[in-house]
């Protein structure tokens, strides 16, 4: 789904628009991995540790920030290193916008995070495709090799997709078959967002909806589930 999201935010033009001023916001969950002890870092180098459980995302800091984002605030989003298997010192900032799109594996696994977002999308791409960009991604941006990246997903990344994520497909508002490569649904969601952001129906229906409240600007959010 990271890149059915960037694909949105090019077709809306935001990519040329300066962090200040877009009305999309871009997030991913991958920023909030949670911070590994000693031991799991250990196991994290040798391909041991389970990145795709639940338990490897920081809830807790997760919620705080879909609180701020939603009250208006501007917040800043970890930064976390793939190579080292840690939280870098420096963060990314994320100004208030009209719309925040939150992408990652298991968005939709925690009810409580669940509940923050107005329109929830899952990606649904078939396993070859999604082994292929994780075997890209992993040698190309992570530093790994092919053998460590396919015991990987044979030993985690496989097992978690069917316990953990392919269950909250059920949650989902909108499935997109074939990910990136369905325009027709990408283009639906693209206009679906430039009504909101244009003050169309939806803001007519629920203020909240649209990204402005009575008192608080408050953006619309929604989130997109995928396999890694």
């Amino acid at each position: 789904s990271s890149s059915v999201c960037s694909k949105i935010m090019e077709l809306l033009g935001q990519n040329e628009i300066d962090h200040h001023q877009r009305q999309v916001a871009i997030l991913s969950q991958d920023c909030f991995y949670r911070a590994l002890t000693p031991e799991q870092k250990a196991k994290a180098l040798k391909g041991q540790f389970n990145f795709d459980h639940p338990d490897a995302f920081d809830n807790d800091l997760i919620i705080a920030t879909l609180w701020d984002i939603k009250e208006g605030k501007t917040v800043h989003i970890p930064v976390y290193d793939f190579v080292s298997h840690s939280r870098k010192e420096e963060t990314v900032t994320l100004y208030p916008a009209d719309v925040v799109l939150f992408e990652g594996i298991l968005m939709f696994y925690s009810q409580e995070i669940r509940d923050f977002f107005h329109m929830k999308l899952f990606v649904d791409t078939d396993a070859d495709t999604r082994l292929s960009r994780r075997v890209l991604r992993d040698i190309s941006e992570r530093g790994r090799d092919l053998e460590s990246v396919l015991a990987q997903y044979i030993t985690f990344v496989k097992p978690a997709f069917e316990e953990f994520c392919l269950p909250t497909k059920k949650y989902a508002d909108v499935i997109i078959p074939r990910g990136v490569d369905n325009i027709v649904a990408i283009n639906l969601i693209v206009q679906h967002i430039q009504d909101i952001l244009n003050g169309g129906l939806t803001k007519r229906l629920n203020g909240w909806f649209s990204g402005y409240g009575t008192e608080k600007k408050q953006p619309n959010m929604e989130s997109s589930s995928r396999p890694h």
